[in-house]
């Protein structure tokens, strides 16, 4: 589905991503990790074709430079850190925005099957009750769904989703990936997440492909990329010493008379 083969990216003089490649096929959350400045975002930014790059990006096959926007949008849906809005649309105004790919003109004109392909997405982002409800009145959480419910709307066949639990309370962060997680089994779809917390890359993500300065530090299955080792490489710390010490402490408050010696 989509198929990213020696991609790089600059800006002036300076490097931010080199040589990065890998393929992402239907059914596969590819989780994208790394250190901060690793050049997760700019990888996002590239394949969505809003960063200039080198390398090939192919989409279903065709070269992504060579497609019109609502052909690309058809195909691959983007869903940002920030999202701002200055409106008082509803939520359902705001995704029907989403059916823009299948318009010729805006506001987006009627067709076929665009009603069914809101309210779906509204049911499957759990917001139907707030359809008719102004947007600037949501919490960030809401807001954030609402966005995740305009791209699956667009209903493109693969999400790009960069740090989607960015800003989100347990909550929110739950019900996301697991809404996602629904999305993701209809046939012909594939999901590719930037992520900073790795116990969620480890939980959801079928593949992970770790960046560190800019390359690839390891591509493949995430249980074999999310080593001990490889992670010690690129963080700089034992993370495996580190998650089991937060959950140790978990356990400590779950079991007190345990921690006590009794």
């Amino acid at each position: 589905m989509l198929d990213v083969r020696y991609l790089g990216v600059r800006y002036g003089s300076k490097s931010i991503l080199r040589g990065i490649e890998f393929a992402l096929r239907e059914g596969q959350w590819l989780m994208v990790a790394g250190p901060n400045g690793a050049g997760k975002s700019t990888l996002i930014s590239a394949i969505s074709q809003s960063a200039p790059y080198t390398g090939t990006v192919l989409v279903s096959g065709k070269d992504a430079r060579r497609m019109k926007p609502h052909e690309l949008a058809r195909q691959i849906g983007v869903l940002s850190q920030q999202h701002t809005v200055g409106y008082a649309f509803t939520v359902e105004e705001v995704v029907w925005m989403g059916r823009y790919a299948y318009s010729s003109g805006w506001p987006p004109s009627s067709h076929a099957g665009d009603t069914e392909s809101v309210l779906s997405a509204l049911e499957q982002a759990g917001l139907t009750h707030l359809r008719r409800q102004s947007v600037l009145t949501l919490s960030g959480g809401e807001l954030q769904r609402v966005f995740l419910a305009q791209i699956w709307a667009q209903d493109p066949g693969v999400l790009l989703l960069d740090e989607p639990s960015n800003h989100l309370d347990l909550l929110y962060q739950q019900q996301t990936f697991e809404r996602i997680g629904q999305w993701l089994k209809t046939p012909g779809r594939a999901v590719l997440s930037v992520v900073h917390d790795l116990s969620l890359a480890l939980a959801y993500g079928t593949e992970v492909l770790l960046l560190s300065g800019g390359k690839a530090a390891a591509y493949g299955a995430a249980r074999d990329v999310l080593s001990r080792d490889t992670l010690r490489a690129v963080y700089g710390m034992d993370v495996y010493a580190w998650m089991q010490g937060m959950l140790g402490q978990w356990r400590d408050a779950a079991h007190p008379r345990l921690r006590e010696g009794d």
